[in-house]
């Protein structure tokens, strides 16, 4: 722990049960529930509420598992924006797209009746299924794979999903989707070293309009800032980089950090707390078991717009294992809490506090 920054990273709760390495963490937006995926095939679904230790204090436990039926590792997990619909992507090259029945409408409620049903089976990808994502307004699904390809899925009525577009532009594994948070623009990241930045052209289909290349290796995640104004990307190369959207149809690298030993395998954008002119939180993870947290804050210097200053940090976050995933929690009142995953099987939620 570094004692002179101005934050730390405090462990809230420690959550095992996967048999085998744990891939992925999704916080739903909704409700108060966090789900991972796993090695080991399966969705794992954990609720949180004020614990009786105080306001500030949370208690979170085991809902349920779900057994997804895939035949491989779940190697990705995504929540629709309505809470109330999950997708799996899975190494058995497949998307699963979950519902549960008899759903709460209550917000306060995670842990509400109903078994989680598999309404639909996505195929279509040759080989591993890397990463899936919904739209900021829940009508599109995106999936990526080992096999090139980026697809994005019109989600309709009944549980019923159309392919609006087979997306060809990278020459290597696609590692990751992510879209814009409130306009429809698809951003991935190869094994090719580039990200590619995708919009639906009304009169054809959709189409790359812009290559951003500057990595020198594998682009591993990639995550918007909560505004849309900038995008931030991580790489085998040891940097994080953000880029700026100068235009409507152009972005340019306007920031690179370092604060990685080894692969940078997942980052994550958060509003955090503080000022209005700053950007948000950036969390960064990966091979070295470290959890690196940067406020993003915007300057009036032209040449360099932004400045990253790092207020959290946390070595051995998952003792000696790789940590897979970081994921801000995105409802507001709990803006300062943060879930990790790691090869140790764990899902861990921790909470940003002053040092």
């Amino acid at each position: 722990m570094d004692v002179d920054l101005p934050c730390r990273l405090e462990l809230i709760s420690d959550l095992p049960g996967h048999d085998e390495r744990a891939w992925q963490v999704a916080w739903n937006p909704t409700k108060p529930l966090l789900a991972s995926c796993s090695a080991d095939k399966s969705v794992r679904t954990y609720s949180y509420r004020p614990s009786d230790h105080g306001s500030k204090s949370l208690a979170f436990s085991h809902v349920g598992t779900i057994p997804t039926g895939h035949t491989k590792t779940v190697r990705s997990i995504a929540w629709a924006p309505s809470g109330k619909t999950l997708a799996a992507g899975s190494f058995d090259s497949n998307v699963s797209v979950w519902e549960r029945e008899d759903v709460s409408d209550s917000e306060d409620s995670g842990e509400t009746a109903g078994d989680w049903e598999c309404v639909t089976l996505l195929e279509g990808h040759e080989t591993e299924c890397k990463s899936v994502g919904y739209s900021s307004s829940g009508t599109l699904l995106a999936s990526c794979s080992r096999d090139k390809t980026v697809w994005i899925w019109e989600v309709q009525p009944d549980a019923d999903f159309e392919c609006m577009g087979v997306l060809m532009e990278h020459s290597q594994d696609v590692k990751c989707v992510a879209w814009h948070p409130s306009e429809e623009i698809l951003a991935s990241g190869s094994y090719d070293d580039t990200i590619k930045l995708y919009i639906d052209d009304p009169s054809e289909d959709w189409y790359c309009f812009s290559t951003l290349s500057g990595h020198k290796s594998t682009v591993w995640s990639l995550s918007w800032s909560p505004q849309g104004s900038y995008l931030a990307s991580s790489s085998d190369d040891l940097t994080i980089r953000i880029w700026k959207r100068v235009e409507e149809h152009k972005w340019k690298s306007v920031l690179e950090l370092r604060g990685h030993e080894r692969s940078i395998y997942s980052i994550s954008w958060g509003v955090g707390k503080g000022a209005s002119e700053n950007l948000g939180w950036l969390a960064t993870t990966g091979g070295d078991g470290k959890i690196n947290v940067w406020e993003i804050t915007e300057t009036q210097h032209t040449k360099d717009p932004l400045n990253a200053k790092l207020l959290a940090r946390v070595s051995g976050a998952h003792d000696v294992n790789d940590i897979n995933s970081v994921s801000w929690c995105p409802r507001l009142n709990h803006s300062d809490l943060l879930a990790t995953a790691g090869d140790d099987g764990l899902v861990k939620v921790w909470r940003v506090v002053p040092s």
